[in-house]
């Protein structure tokens, strides 16, 4: 078969730079409505590395119609044969496609929960126990989103996800280092005032190693030390549902006021953040700054990394770095700090860190655009 040159040069970076593959590993290649040329492409780029790959295909339509209907002992024996799986394997490459961003928007709530309560020890064993890596894949349905042509986004992605990402590695260095000496955080900004501890929480630098496309470092609040508002900016879709606007404030690190653009939004944000006790908690503390993702698309893996911009997750909290805090919610909410957005502030003890998306400290000025965009 022959395939588009720029498959090859993702898979190569996917099964290299991203997972590090070795001979005799075992990585599942799990393909999310993915054209069959680029799961080729991975087979043979784990293979020429010596890995032993494995597939797995799906269909969104097809996922749907079993989730309609779905209760947690239904998917007991489903799961139980993915963790297993799961277990067996040494590394993880999701490629996630989708030609309808909503296609799961008429799933009952109750269904979705069930299906991600029974399918939580699979993602937690992948994310703490594998080398992995989650991308997805261009379709006309995001180049959509991004009110992009079909060329020009798949242009655009190719340009993102194959970009030299150790360009990234000195300054995330210099803000994993001052995350994780720092107590105090401050962040200021249009309907945005909070203040929160990482004292002891540690920081963790995502340069390519994990999501494509990346570039973040994150770290965590003390669970309990969360106080003020935030004013999101940037739209989110979460299990089916878009919402815009989302305002959170907090009282000794709990969610006790949530409201979206709308009465049904709002509604349905709260139904999510009450879905177990550890939902209206924070899970998550990000600074995103990849400098060719600029504008939102309602696609979370981009969405994150957004150059200028941060992120404020209520749920579930990674292993390391933690809080502790457990959920089947995660929920990466984005507010980007650029002029045109109002703009914003990022303090740590006292310091200005960040203005308008701009880092000021100097062993932080390698994360800025220019510099990353090789202009510097």
């Amino acid at each position: 078969m022959i395939i588009d040159p720029r498959f090859n040069d993702l898979a190569a970076g996917l099964t290299g730079f991203s997972t590090k593959l070795e001979s005799g590993e075992r990585v599942l290649i799990d393909a999310f409505d993915v054209p069959d040329a680029m799961v080729i492409a991975l087979v043979r780029a784990a293979r020429a590395r010596g890995a032993v790959p494995y597939v797995q295909i799906h269909r969104a339509r097809v996922t749907r119609e079993l989730m309609m209907a779905a209760e947690t002992a239904d998917y007991a024996p489903h799961a139980a044969v993915e963790l297993k799986r799961m277990q067996d394997m040494d590394a993880y490459i999701a490629l996630r496609g989708s030609e309808n961003i909503f296609e799961n928007s008429d799933i009952p709530s109750a269904r979705m929960q069930a299906v991600s309560r029974a399918m939580k020890p699979v993602l937690d064993h992948r994310v703490n126990k594998t080398k992995w890596v989650v991308l997805r894949w261009p379709s006309g349905a995001m180049a959509q989103q991004a009110a992009m042509s079909t060329e020009a986004f798949e242009d655009f992605y190719f340009r993102v996800c194959t970009l030299d990402y150790s360009r990234m590695a000195p300054g995330m260095k210099a803000l994993n280092k001052l995350m994780t000496k720092t107590d105090k955080v401050q962040i200021k900004g249009p309907g945005t005032d909070l203040n929160f501890s990482i004292k002891g929480i540690g920081a963790c630098s995502c340069g390519g190693d994990r999501n494509i496309p990346d570039g973040e470092v994150f770290s965590c609040p003390v669970k309990d030390s969360v106080e003020g508002v935030i004013q999101y900016n940037v739209p989110t879709v979460y299990l089916g549902s878009s919402f815009d606007g989302i305002k959170l404030e907090f009282s000794k690190g709990k969610i006790v006021n949530a409201t979206a653009g709308s009465v049904k939004s709002t509604k349905r944000l709260n139904e999510i953040l009450d879905s177990d006790a550890g939902a209206r908690y924070i899970g998550e503390f990000a600074i995103g700054f990849n400098p060719h993702i600029l504008e939102p698309m309602r696609d979370i893996l981009f969405d994150e990394k957004i150059g200028k911009s941060f992120h404020f997750t209520p749920g579930q909290a990674y292993k390391n770095p933690g809080n502790g805090n457990k959920s089947q919610v995660h929920w990466d909410m984005v507010c980007i700090q650029r002029p045109e957005y109002g703009g914003g502030e990022i303090w740590f003890d006292g310091k200005l860190v960040r203005k308008d998306g701009i880092f000021a400290p100097k062993a932080l000025q390698k994360l800025n655009p220019d510099y990353l965009l090789g202009k510097d």
